[in-house]
């Protein structure tokens, strides 16, 4: 390897090994470091196209105060330096500060550092005026906020689930706002918490069964499929209820209630047909009131709203004429930069369906709003926590809006792992650690402060992305990528800021091949651990008992990506793999039967079953098992309340298994009064102390 290869890598964070799930060091392809380093544009060929000179402040600076004062590092400072501070909210702060003299890690350079008096949390900008120095100044608490009921060392329980999978006697074939405040009713007043959400944002209209809430179009933005058309208050006066009452449409709604798998594509197009109708009434006559609320929601959403409405409205445009052109890489040179003066004047001859498009953004706030106020009335302590993805849709909103932003030719995915022996390629666009600096990580501020709105919590999808994200070149085979490392302790740093301001606790989801360190330093910021039961094994001893699990974490049974309990115990998900040829070969398969056969007679030793035993029991052991954990948070998930056996999703594939699509077995208006799925209910219940 060159020196000048290596001396990029190690500067941007590029990883030239990295440990395997069974803990074997593994080397990256030179080849793959390059294309890593030219896609953060720091290499070009094989020379250096960055400037070697280092500022004497960086373009942005997270700190933490101590005793009232931040400390700020710099190069080569003279020994009094005044400094100046202008606050977020207008107010300027200045001083003048004795610099702290250090030798630099290399012995031949000095850094200083100086300490700036009484600057409050929050997004400031600093300035150095003898050295002509500027940086954003983030001063943050040094860890995240939790409820006063952890705090005092209390435990909680919820249930977690896929909304779009919910059924219900009003919804349109797809779960709701309505039916999630609904539902924070009902489990509220059995001591539920929190109501677990998958990711909750905008997905692509124009392509409906582009279904993965983990690839959306924008993390900033809702999915407005989770509007309930006939609760907007504008409906009942608007031609959308002639509409939805007549025969055809209520034949079409049959059909989307009735559907094994959500039906998306005749779900969006009744939802928008009627939406049109419902916005037409809103633009005509709505009172003064509501009108003021749409101008506030606009001017709070800004240019980012504003982005996020033109470029569905481009893409509506652009697939009409040519379906092959729903990436926005394809679409003409000119309308690939929302700033070019041909989007600025498609954006004004299509100034009402982008209206349109950031009325439906209003719609799906203020529902989700009302959902969690419903979960708040409910005496839940967390209500809502949703779940943030680890990336968006390279042909989303983000990426058009922000393409400087993302590395333009890689792909997020995980090394092999036990589980997953081939790895795995998300396709997802990961930041430019490089770029992302240059921005004062404003894309990621951005990005948490949306997804903690209306909500008690925040789980962060792949949580090891904060400190480094498993990176893989545009045709490289997903087992031969390499790790790239991000300012771990700057966005700890942002998610403490702003999880205080919302109020809402943070859960990072720690599955896969954690780094050494990582959960220790996520403990010390106060971000819950994710703990599946079947993952926490002790060597030869089998499954740790409840009373070692961390306080600081919530335990789980499952996810979305992991096979639900009865197909667990039966195995279903080993045969599921193996029918899509996800097993190099059949000895793999029979090693997988043989460690899960292995791994059920030590969960049926821990949880004091014996074997066999009927699923139903099994499910009722293992949520009295979370309910005794000493974690603070239990999550139960709907899936294995109501006994599903075909899982949600089946990572490593897209359109070989029906994912994201399966609904829930029975009708909300049936599951809560149906006793078999309340037993793991009561059981979990019956482990945690009562409000």
């Amino acid at each position: 390897m060159s020196d000048r290869l290596r001396m990029l890598a190690e500067r941007h964070g590029v990883e030239l090994h990295y440990r395997d799930a069974r803990g074997s060091t593994v080397s990256a392809d030179l080849r793959v470091v390059a294309r890593l380093l030219q896609d953060m544009g720091v290499l070009s060929g094989n020379e250096d196209g960055e400037s070697t000179a280092e500022p004497a402040l960086p373009p942005v600076l997270v700190v933490h105060p101590r005793d009232g004062t931040v400390n700020v590092g710099l190069l080569n400072a003279p020994e009094r330096i005044a400094w100046i501070v202008r606050l977020e909210g207008g107010e300027v702060r200045h001083g003048v500060a004795d610099a702290i003299r250090k030798p630099c890690r290399d012995g031949n350079r000095f850094a200083h550092s100086i300490e700036l008096a009484g600057v409050p949390f929050g997004y400031h900008d600093l300035e150095l005026p003898e050295l002509k120095a500027r940086a954003s100044l983030i001063v943050a608490p040094s860890h995240c906020y939790l409820p006063k009921r952890f705090r005092e060392g209390l435990r909680s329980w919820g249930i977690s689930l896929q909304l779009y999978l919910l059924r219900s006697g009003r919804n349109w074939g797809i779960g709701d706002f309505s039916d999630l405040a609904r539902l924070a009713g009902i489990t509220g007043g059995w001591g539920c918490d929190a109501l677990g959400l998958n990711p909750l944002h905008q997905m692509f209209p124009d392509k409906p069964e582009h279904a993965s809430p983990y690839s959306p179009a924008s993390r900033c933005f809702l999915n407005i499929l989770y509007i309930d058309v006939e609760a907007i208050p504008e409906f009942e006066v608007s031609r959308a209820r002639n509409l939805v009452a007549s025969p055809a449409f209520q034949a079409a709604l049959a059909k989307c209630r009735g559907s094994a798998h959500v039906d998306y594509t005749r779900a969006t197009r009744l939802k928008l047909e009627a939406l049109r109708l419902v916005f037409d009434r809103f633009e005509t006559s709505a009172g003064e009131e509501r009108k003021r609320d749409f101008s506030g929601f606009l001017q709070d959403g800004g240019d980012a709203l504003r982005s996020s409405s033109l470029f569905q409205t481009l893409r509506n445009h652009f697939t009409q004429l040519d379906p092959t052109l729903e990436a926005w890489q394809r679409w003409p040179e000119a309308f690939r930069s929302p700033a070019s003066a041909e989007v600025v004047r498609f954006g004004h001859e299509h100034r009402n369906e982008i209206q349109f498009f950031s009325w439906l953004q209003w719609i799906a706030d203020r529902q989700l709003s009302a959902a969690s106020e419903a979960a708040a009335a409910a005496g839940m302590t967390i209500g809502l926590y949703r779940d943030l993805a680890v990336g968006s849709d390279r042909t989303g909103c983000e990426t058009w809006a922000r393409p400087k932003s993302f590395l333009r030719s890689t792909a997020v995915g995980a090394p092999p792992d036990i589980l997953n022996p081939a790895g795995q390629n998300w396709g997802l666009p990961p930041f430019n650690p490089v770029t992302l600096r240059m921005q004062a990580y404003r894309p990621f501020i951005d990005l948490v402060r949306a997804n903690m709105r209306h909500a008690g919590g925040l789980r962060i999808d792949h949580v090891m992305g904060l400190q480094r994200l498993y990176c893989i070149p545009e045709g490289v085979p997903a087992s031969e990528g390499a790790s790239v490392n991000y300012p771990i302790d700057d966005f700890i740093g942002i998610l403490a800021l702003e999880s205080h301001r919302s109020g809402c606790l943070v859960v990072g989801e720690d599955l896969g091949t954690v780094p050494a360190g990582f959960r220790e330093k996520m403990a010390a910021a106060n971000i819950l651990s994710y703990r599946v039961i079947f993952f926490e094994q002790d060597g030869e001893a089998g499954f740790i008992p409840p009373d070692r699990y961390p306080d600081l974490a919530v335990a789980v049974a499952g996810s979305h990506d992991l096979p639900t309990l009865r197909s667990w115990l039966a195995e279903a998900d080993i045969e599921v793999k193996r029918r899509l040829g996800l097993y190099p070969s059949e000895d793999e398969v029979a090693r997988q039967r043989s460690r899960r056969s292995a791994e059920r007679s030590a969960v049926l030793r821990a949880l004091e079953l014996s074997h066999p035993v009927p699923p139903e029991q099994f499910s009722v052991a293992v949520h009295r098992f979370l309910g005794r954990t000493r974690s603070i948070l239990a999550m139960a998930q709907l899936d294995d309340l109501l006994g599903e056996d075909e899982p949600v999703n089946v990572p490593a594939t897209s359109t070989e298994h029906p994912n994201w699509r399966r609904k829930y077995s029975l009708a909300l208006e049936a599951w809560v009064e149906n006793r078999a799925a309340r037993e793991p209910v009561d059981a979990i219940r019956s482990e945690r102390p009562g409000k």
